[in-house]
């Protein structure tokens, strides 16, 4: 399931529930820029007993962020094969995909800032959808997100 939000201080947000369990989500928020080449955001992850929050992950405008890698999953919307991942430049977050019977697909969502950085953290939870609208609606609303040319 898939929500986007504009009405908390009129800045886009995303927020991905799990499809088995609500309260299990990804949200998208805060996003900024500085130029043309960048957009700056935070990502929130929420599970009973978890709540996380990196800061400042970057999206490139030459990295093929994580747009192309959701559209390019909704267009395999008849399955795939093992499991297909994608990390920011920053490595700060990455998602891994499966797909399973029924037209399931599991976005396992992990976000680590300062990955090199002694005494770092991590937190992971996985968002199940199904593999055809609910999907493609994803990959739209992290497109226009991540969309640089946004006030």
């Amino acid at each position: 399931m898939l929500s986007t939000d504009d009405a908390t201080n009129d800045r886009p947000r995303v927020t991905i529930r799990c499809q088995d369990n609500a309260s299990v989500s990804v949200t998208f928020c805060d996003r900024f820029t500085f130029d043309a080449d960048s957009v700056h955001y935070a990502v929130e992850l929420r599970a009973p007993g978890l709540t996380a929050r990196t800061d400042e992950v970057v999206a490139w405008s030459w990295g093929g962020d994580l747009a192309p890698f959701l559209e390019g999953l909704a267009a395999d919307c008849r399955g795939w094969d093992g499991e297909r991942n994608r990390q920011t430049c920053d490595r700060d977050l990455t998602v891994s995909a499966v797909f399973r019977s029924g037209g399931r697909v599991g976005l396992s969502w992990t976000s680590q800032p300062w990955p090199k950085a002694a005494g770092g953290w991590g937190a992971s939870v996985t968002t199940w959808l199904e593999a055809g609208e609910q999907l493609a609606s994803l990959a739209g609303g992290i497109r226009y997100f991540l969309a640089v040319d946004q006030q």
